[in-house]
């Protein structure tokens, strides 16, 4: 099981700013905001195709920041994945609302210069409000409405003048950027400046996640972080490890045994799982190792982590070269996996493992051909590809892949 990063709610909230300028630029926030500010090339396609795809970056970099915002006022630590399960029509209602307050700006710059300042002001005041009610619930008509703004701001109280500020200083920086990136060429300076004012928006709603996590009681919120903790008894997992650490120093069989029960009760940290075969590598225990390794094996496909999976595999078949998987299903999903990342040879004893332990399996003429064609991929090996075909063609006469080995044997077979 993954752990949970997550912050205490009492955390300063100088601190959460300190560690907040480096919250874009970690985990999958980064990647995400180098992948947006690539995308805004759309923007230079012509006439209404340019507008509309630069439309779609935009909604897709506010509901990214929405999501940032969400899953740090539920109490994560570190950025969510994309695709996190957030409002599908905050991105949008963001996006309105903000092109809404250019057009303001621009319609104010153009006719009515006097009234500039007061729109400026008036826009400071009331964006975080919006922002954070669009973040949470996706519904423009509440998050618009005057009285949804009074119950935000008592929520924070003196405290809202911070996100007031927060976007005071996010729309100076991207101006400082626009002019600054206006120095560059076109096609330079694009990404550049998409980069920078994506990196302030994930910083902004990140740092209004963090305020509201703070006051979540005051919002009826329960930090979904803490929640998840309790449980997955992370905190009695780090005690457990630490007591397990000072045991073995002394006693490490009577570690063992204090983590092979933990291991027995219930899903377990990866920390758990890896201190309790670091002492079983210590005591020389071999056979404790495979059997433990193929105990997380399984539950490491279970929980969707194949390559971590892939990992403790190569571990297993460090230790006794036969080893494989006693599923077939994880059997065949790692063969699969090494096939596709390139690791040919553990690919091949995958595959080789799955005909001998389950050769009449109706899948194993799958997996008998995915090793065919790996071993075909090197000249001293194809001999034993022909072989294995002729084989699975003898085993399997009826089977919906028989044109396919019938194929790849011919191939095989041909002077090139």
């Amino acid at each position: 099981m993954p752990r949970v990063e997550v912050v205490p709610a009492d955390t300063p909230f100088g601190e959460r700013l300190a560690a907040g300028f480096g919250y874009p630029l970690r985990g999958a926030a980064l990647p995400t905001c180098v992948v947006l500010a690539l995308i805004h090339y759309v923007g230079l396609l012509p006439s209404w195709t340019g507008a509309l795809a630069g439309a779609l970056v935009w909604a897709a970099t506010w509901r990214y920041a929405a999501d940032c915002l969400l899953h740090t006022a539920n109490g994560y630590a570190d950025p969510p994945d994309v695709g996190f399960d957030g409002n599908s029509t905050s991105g949008w209602g963001l996006t309105a609302i903000h092109l809404l307050v250019v057009a303001l700006c621009v319609v104010a710059i153009v006719f009515f210069p006097h009234l500039l300042w007061p729109v400026l002001i008036l826009s400071a005041l009331v964006l975080p409000a919006i922002d954070m009610s669009l973040a949470f619930d996706g519904n423009l008509a509440l998050a618009i409405n005057p009285l949804n703004w009074v119950r935000v701001i008592g929520g924070f109280g003196i405290a809202y003048l911070i996100p007031v500020a927060i976007n005071l200083l996010l729309g100076l920086l991207i101006v400082l950027a626009s002019v600054t990136t206006a120095l560059l060429p076109r096609l330079l300076a694009l990404p550049l400046f998409a980069f920078a004012y994506t990196y302030l928006i994930v910083l902004a709603f990140h740092l209004m996640g963090a305020m509201i996590h703070q006051r979540h009681e005051r919002f009826g919120l329960e930090p979904e972080a803490e929640k998840l903790v309790a449980a997955s008894h992370q905190d009695a997992d780090d005690r457990l490890l630490d007591e397990a650490r000072r045991l073995a120093a002394d006693d490490p069989l009577a570690a063992l045994r204090q983590l092979a029960a933990r291991l027995q009760e219930r899903t377990a940290l990866a920390s758990v799982h890896q201190l309790y075969r670091e002492l079983l590598r210590r005591q020389g225990l071999r056979e404790d190792l495979l059997v433990h390794g193929q105990i997380w094996i399984a539950a490491l496909i279970a929980q969707k982590e194949s390559r971590r999976a892939l990992g403790v595999l190569q571990e297993c078949t460090g230790i006794d070269a036969a080893f494989v998987p006693d599923d077939p299903r994880t059997c065949g999903e790692l063969a699969e996996l090494a096939a596709r990342l390139g690791m040919n040879r553990l690919a091949i004893q995958l595959c080789r493992g799955y005909l001998a332990h389950w050769p009449r399996d109706p899948h194993a003429p799958h997996y008998g051909l995915l090793a065919a064609r790996q071993l075909a991929a090197h000249a001293d090996q194809r001999a034993e590809a022909a072989a294995l075909l002729e084989r699975l063609a003898a085993a399997w006469p009826d089977h919906p892949l028989c044109s396919e080995i019938d194929a790849q044997r011919r191939q095989l077979a041909s002077p090139a």
